[in-house]
């Protein structure tokens, strides 16, 4: 036997040995997609308890008992503080789970998502979002549902290509969950491995199966309505688009894109600063925390995930917001998310990040009348979003999706904008082109 047939050999056994066929392919996204459905399901429910019942339940029972000279608002940054010491100690007991850097990492090396983190991330993620942190369920559901995908595709003995194709469709499944979106959910889970474009193009059917699987089974799970969850009627009705307003998507990509650039550099700062007691998880969850509490303090919009608060906290409260205020917004909630990551919380930044140019974008509309509002928030949340996760075409979609408008060519714009602009700036380093494996499973580059 030859050396180079004992090396395919090799190879063969320690990827995997089933090719599937397409049809097959589809049913097993399908079954994942379903699953994470079912999963995000459980998850959504769990996580609504815990906020209940530490932010509203406990609370109305704790507060009245605070001595005479401790006001009332000393419990959120007390909160988000032992939640940050809570953080702590998962990591500290449970280990590091991944983030989403890794998560891209472990994609394009390995093509899946270790099971064996979820149960950390699932118990580091819960506690982080509760506390306050400015971070959501996404990173968290693609953990466990893309490990559902790579766990079924061990016990199948798939190869690495369709191993990989089963764990974006649990990440696929995990986002149109999660955004309500069984279109744009698995392409942003599929764009943004990359810094440049979509690349793994084998895998966007069977995502979108399973996106659509799990979008089905989750609204249904859980009740939600399905369509937009932001109300823009409140700014008058959209003007017919014209040229004017595909210039303004331009401008608006723009300064969202100085905004993901400034958020990196804060980010990037904020990181020097603590670098050296970096693996301190304890101390670092609760300066996180306590940031995160104090910051609630001063500019309460900025507490949680945000998905809910840029309906509750920005577009209905905006008649009685000032451009000052706005831009405070806007520079608080980018600390918030800074604190929050760098304090070693787990979770996903996408609203978070939208919040930031929704009130960017409204600050904006306000300082120049002549831009409509809906239009100034959309490209300031699109743009932002893209100048970090470099998710153009999944952006656009999902935020057409989120604010049931018609505005998609401008959003669009405003997206590409910034992408061009920042595809030389990253904040997720481990973003990169698809590799080509060779028979000795090293890339061209690599072996040459």
């Amino acid at each position: 036997m030859t050396t180079a047939t004992t090396e395919l050999d090799n190879l063969i056994e320690t990827k995997g040995t089933q090719e599937l066929t397409y049809f097959r392919t589809l049913l097993y996204a399908a079954i994942v997609g379903a699953a994470g459905g079912m999963v995000a399901t459980v998850y959504y429910f769990v996580l609504e308890f815990l906020l209940e019942l530490v932010w509203e339940t406990g609370r109305a029972s704790i507060v009245p008992w605070f001595p005479a000279w401790l006001p009332h608002w000393h419990y959120t940054w007390i909160v988000a503080t032992i939640g940050g010491f809570g953080v702590g100690l998962c990591l500290y007991l449970l280990g590091l789970p991944g983030e989403m850097a890794l998560e891209i990492d472990r994609v394009h090396d390995a093509g899946r998502l270790e099971p064996e983190q979820t149960p950390g991330m699932i118990a580091t993620s819960l506690v982080s979002i509760t506390a306050g942190g400015s971070l959501g369920p996404e990173a968290p559901l693609v953990q466990i549902n893309g490990s559902v995908g790579s766990w079924l595709s061990a016990k199948l003995k798939l190869s690495t290509e369709h191993t990989r194709i089963m764990t974006f469709c649990g990440m696929g499944a995990a986002l149109a969950a999660f955004f309500g979106d069984p279109v744009g959910g698995p392409l942003f889970a599929l764009e943004i491995p990359h810094r440049r474009g979509l690349e793994y193009y084998e895998a966007i059917i069977p995502a979108m199966v399973a996106g659509l699987c799990s979008f089905a089974v989750f609204r249904n799970g859980t009740g939600l309505e399905v369509g937009g969850i932001y109300n823009f009627g409140r700014f008058g009705e959209l003007p017919t688009l014209t040229w004017v307003n595909l210039v303004e998507g331009i401008g608006l990509g723009l300064v969202g894109a100085l905004a993901g650039i400034l958020f990196i550099a804060l980010f990037r700062l904020i990181y020097w600063m603590i670098q050296t007691i970096e693996h301190r998880h304890i101390l670092l969850a609760l300066m996180g925390g306590l940031g995160i509490g104090w910051i609630a303090v001063l500019y309460p919009a900025t507490l949680f995930f945000s998905e809910q608060q840029i309906e509750t906290q920005l577009l209905a409260k905006s008649a009685s917001l000032g451009v000052i205020t706005l831009l405070g917004l806007c520079f608080a909630k980018m600390l918030a998310i800074c604190f929050t990551i760098h304090g070693g919380f787990r979770g996903g930044f996408i609203f978070p990040l939208f919040f930031t140019g929704a009130s960017l974008g409204l600050a904006i509309a306000f300082g120049i009348p002549a831009i409509h509002p809906t239009i100034a928030v959309l490209c300031c949340m699109a743009a932002i979003n893209v100048a970090i996760t470099k998710t153009p075409v999944s952006t656009t979609i999902i935020l057409t999706v989120l604010s049931d408008t018609t505005i998609l060519p401008v959003i669009a714009i405003a997206s590409f904008t910034s992408f061009l602009l920042t595809s030389n700036i990253g904040l997720l380093k481990t973003q990169r082109a698809r590799a080509t494996e060779t028979i000795s499973g090293l890339t061209p580059e690599t072996s040459a």
